[in-house]
């Protein structure tokens, strides 16, 4: 659900898209509040990633931060974190945040593109979640995750699925309805298909492990992975193949 830091150099950067998040900062860590969702489905995408890459002392990367709750909830699992991101106000909240409660996350206002020409191979692990729908230009996202990924490391991608069930549950529903999210936070036509993510990854030199969906039941109010459903949310999980 945010954009990614630096990009501006080069273009890839919606400026509306930064202010959306930036104008969520202060409110980023109030459970109740705007980011409800992505508290409620933190413990399941941190469940996912952790079982296939082991967070335990690994060098993790994640892309477009926001205000910190995956980081912070990788580095309780022991990860030495890395937090990037185009917002100043969601990175100086997770900053704080982290500071309170003694959590050590480097958070850093800059650019994954400019990140992969700095520390390319650096990080065991790279995650970017909720943010691809966000940007122009998604592909070269993905392509800068590959470059900062080491040979036989792992990169876990989220985003929504360019679906008329997620047309109608995650901006109808989810925005208008039950007001889960501030209104206009996405748009459906920078949704992306799962074969286009899966595509631009393999043209990264990424392998495709797998993917899995995830569902709300507004009934009971709670998300589940669902790897037969990835007509809304789903994450995609990559390798960068060990060198031979």
């Amino acid at each position: 659900m945010h954009a990614n830091a630096g990009q501006a150099s080069r273009g890839n950067v919606d400026a509306e898209e930064v202010a959306k998040f930036e104008a969520l900062a202060a409110r980023w860590w109030d459970r109740d509040g705007d980011s409800k969702p992505l508290h409620d489905i933190n413990p399941l995408r941190l469940d996912f990633i952790d079982a296939r890459a082991g967070l335990a002392g690994k060098r993790v990367l994640d892309v477009g931060c926001g205000g910190g709750i995956l980081s912070e909830s990788m580095a309780h699992r022991g990860a030495d974190v890395t937090g990037i991101d185009l917002g100043e106000a969601p990175l100086q909240a997770a900053r704080s945040h982290a500071e309170e409660h003694g959590v050590a996350v480097e958070y850093r206002h800059l650019a994954v593109e400019t990140l992969a020409d700095e520390q390319p191979g650096r990080f065991d692990v790279v995650t970017c979640m909720e943010m691809l729908e966000h940007v122009p230009d998604p592909a070269a996202i993905i392509h800068a995750c590959s470059r900062l990924v080491r040979p036989g490391g792992h990169v876990f991608f989220s985003t929504l699925n360019r679906t008329h069930k997620a047309r109608l549950l995650a901006i109808v529903g989810a925005e208008y309805v039950l007001g889960m999210l501030p209104r206009g936070t996405h748009d459906y036509h920078r949704f992306i298909r799962p074969s286009e993510m899966a595509a631009w990854c393999r043209h990264a030199g990424l392998d495709v492990d797998e993917q899995t969906g995830l569902t709300y039941n507004p009934l009971t109010r709670h998300y589940r992975l669902a790897p037969d459903d990835v007509s809304v949310n789903y994450i995609m999980a990559c390798r960068q193949p060990e060198r031979t």
